[in-house]
Formats: structure tokens, C-alpha cells, sequence
């Protein structure tokens, strides 16, 4: 196929496929279609899940409603067993053409489908019943939110939602009142914002799906470079969409002493007073509370990982090991920050850990932040581990 533009030859995994050539125009975002190789891990990811999701299933429908160039949906095609068919889309009738080009390809133009229309437009043709997806992966650029209605309404009972929110700014803090707009949370600028980030999301998909009697069940999430991702199971029934419902609340936190907590429920009091000095605590949220990550599997992902050959494959091993390590604690300490305002020498993260152990709390690292502690420590128990004194 003759496209308009210079194209050349990319490799991700398995699949080889086709992209604007970037030299001379600029950013990935200024070519006819977009491709980001930054992104790569990102769909390394989504790989590991998609296959972990599928090993208990005979076979599964995968929908990509904005595919740009391809790849995402592509390498599912191609890498992960079980899959029967996935149909890939973009309003770019260009990056349609693409898409279709390169799984021609890879040899799979049996197994995928191209679509040239609007997202929200596609998902809703496939509201139907019978006409649903067993998983859905959202990687817009930017917000996933205009696309969470029609999302919730064509998966499957039991099937998986990815999404990629790529808004920082106001997922953490930066623009407050954008992010109120669009995930119906309040963020916080913290050192933990990128937590904060996660649990907007899958709130606003919380929202979306319990329109449908539909709860969630996060499977994982992660924070990587300049984006979140979320990977939730929906699941039919008032009764669990209640019990997730269950799962949201507010994060309070003391920007003077660190002090943090979280308190349940949407109608609820909210003691803005600090409990460790006094000042006024910011709330935000609200936002899911629940757990951000299922432990049996993040074990299948990082049994798969050992498996893979990908440029990736130490990272991937290192952030999914680290995220089966970590406690459901809600929240995390940045070492450097707290010695800053404490205005003490920086100590490495075991050292700091070993101490809070010794004190009876549990600690572990957290994969948002290399420098971060998920503990249950009060604030000026961390902190007093952070001096080392006894």
C-alpha cells in the first residue's frame, strides 16, 4: 500500500510493522499518524495482562478504538493465545489504512478488523449483548474519560478495561478544577500525586460502569514516565456495583508534618483538623480507596515476564516485582521529601525500612517512586526513622 509520506520499518515484540518516518518532521505527534516508541513498555504491559486475562478463557474479542498506527493491537493479535479477534479503529482515516497495512503484514488479516470512525461511536454499536468485547483497551492521548460510558457499556460481564491517561497536569494537582471536570475528583499536590492519579481513574470508571449495575475489580495499575494505567474487571450486579461504590472515599493530607489518612464514603464528615499538629488538612477525592492491584494477577504477569526476550524485560521484571511486594496501604513516603522539610541527611530506603520493621510496622517499597516507603507508620514515626533515632 502507497501512503503519502515517507514510512519505515519498526520492531515491538513479535510484529513488524510500519510508521511515519520522524526524521525532518518534528515530534511523533506532528507526523500523519502517531507512533511513540517511548510507549513500547506501556504495550509490553498490556501484553503480559491481555495474556494473564486470557489463560482462563477459551477465547477472547479485543477492541482497540483508537489505534493509531496499530502496534497495540497488532502484537495482541500476534502474542497473546486465545485471542480469536480484535478489531482496531481510529477517526484518522489514514492511521486506519496504516493499522490495516500492518497486520496484512504480520499475516493476520484473518483475526483483525479496521474501523475509520469515532470511538465513542464504534463502542456504542457494540453495546449489544451479543455484540460485546472481552476486553477493551482505552490509550488515548491524553484523558480516557470522554470514553468511559461507552467503554462500560461494551465489555462483557467478567471482561478487562485498560486505560491510559496521559493528563498529568490535573490528575496531579497541577489544574485542579480540570481534573474535577473530567475524573469528578478533588487531586492533591503531593509527593505520593501519582498514587492520587490512579485512584481518580478507576473512581471515574467506577462511575461510568455503576450506571450499568457494574462494579470493578483492579487487577493493575502503574505509573510509568509521563502517564497512569489502570486494568480493571467489570463485573454485573447492583449488589457489586454497591460494594465498589463501597471502595471510594477521601484522602486527607497535612502538607505541614505529612500527616495522611483516608476516610471512607461519599457523604461523609470530614475533620479538617490535623491530629498531629493542628493545621488544616486538604482533601482529596473522591477518589477509589480500594486496592490497586490483584496479587494472583501481578503473579501471572511476572511469571510471563521471565518468559519474554523484549528490549523491556528488566524493567518489567523489576515493576512487577516490586509491585508484588508492596503492602494495600493507601499512600506513600518520599524519603527525600520528608528530610528536606525535616532538614536531615537523605538514608537509603532500606535503612529506613529496616527501622519501621524494628518498630512493629510493616514497610515496603513502592514501584511509583524509587525513593518511596508504603507503611502504615504514622508521619513522625517515618520520621523518626528517618533520623535514626531509637
Amino acid at each position: 500500500m502507497i501512503f503519502d509520506f515517507e514510512t519505515e520499518e519498526a520492531r515491538e515484540g513479535k510484529v513488524v510493522f510500519l510508521v511515519p518516518k520522524l526524521e525532518g518532521r518534528g515530534k511523533p505527534a506532528q507526523t500523519p499518524v502517531f507512533y511513540n516508541p517511548r510507549m513500547e513498555l506501556n504495550r509490553d504491559l498490556a501484553v503480559l495482562a491481555l495474556s494473564t486475562y486470557a489463560r482462563a478463557r477459551k477465547e477472547i474479542s479485543v477492541c482497540e478504538p483508537m489505534t493509531s498506527c496499530g502496534v497495540r493491537g497488532i502484537r495482541f493479535a500476534a502474542e497473546v493465545d486465545n485471542v480469536r479477534s480484535v478489531l482496531l479503529n481510529d477517526l484518522n482515516p489514514t492511521a486506519a489504512r496504516l493499522a490495516a497495512e500492518n497486520a496484512r503484514l504480520n499475516g493476520l488479516w484473518k483475526k483483525v478488523r479496521v474501523e475509520n470512525m469515532e470511538a465513542n461511536h464504534l463502542l456504542s454499536e457494540h453495546s449489544a449483548p451479543r455484540a460485546r468485547f472481552d476486553v477493551i483497551d482505552v490509550d488515548p492521548f491524553g484523558s480516557p474519560s470522554p470514553y468511559l460510558d461507552s467503554a462500560a457499556r461494551a465489555v462483557k460481564d467478567g471482561g478487562l478495561i485498560a486505560l491510559t491517561a496521559t493528563d498529568m497536569a490535573p490528575l496531579c494537582g497541577v489544574h485542579p478544577e480540570a481534573c474535577m471536570r473530567k475524573y469528578g475528583g478533588r487531586p492533591l499536590r503531593t509527593e505520593y500525586c501519582h498514587e492520587i492519579a490512579v485512584r481518580l481513574v478507576l473512581s471515574a470508571l467506577l462511575s461510568a460502569a455503576a450506571k450499568y449495575d457494574r462494579g470493578i475489580q483492579a487487577v493493575f495499575s502503574h505509573s510509568t514516565d509521563h502517564y497512569v494505567r489502570v486494568y480493571a474487571i467489570l463485573h454485573r450486579g447492583s449488589r457489586l456495583a454497591n460494594e465498589s461504590l463501597e471502595m471510594k472515599g477521601f484522602i486527607l493530607h497535612c502538607f505541614h508534618c505529612f500527616h495522611r489518612e483516608t476516610v471512607p464514603g461519599i457523604a461523609t464528615f470530614l475533620d479538617r483538623k490535623c491530629p498531629e499538629c493542628g493545621r488544616t488538612l486538604s482533601v482529596g477525592g473522591p477518589l477509589w480507596l480500594g486496592p490497586l492491584y490483584d496479587r494472583q494477577f501481578c503473579s501471572g504477569m511476572n511469571d510471563l515476564a521471565r518468559d519474554v526476550q523484549w528490549r523491556n524485560r528488566r524493567r518489567l521484571q523489576r515493576i512487577l516485582g516490586t509491585v508484588l511486594s508492596e503492602s494495600a496501604v493507601p499512600t506513600y513516603y518520599v524519603i527525600d521529601e520528608m528530610c528536606d522539610r525535616l532538614n536531615t541527611p537523605t538514608e537509603s530506603r532500606s535503612a529506613v525500612v529496616r527501622r519501621l520493621v524494628e518498630r512493629g510496622y510493616s514497610a515496603t517499597p513502592t514501584h511509583f517512586n524509587p525513593r518511596g516507603i508504603r507503611t502504615p507508620a504514622p508521619a513522625k514515626v517515618v520520621g523518626v526513622a528517618l533520623t535514626g533515632q531509637p
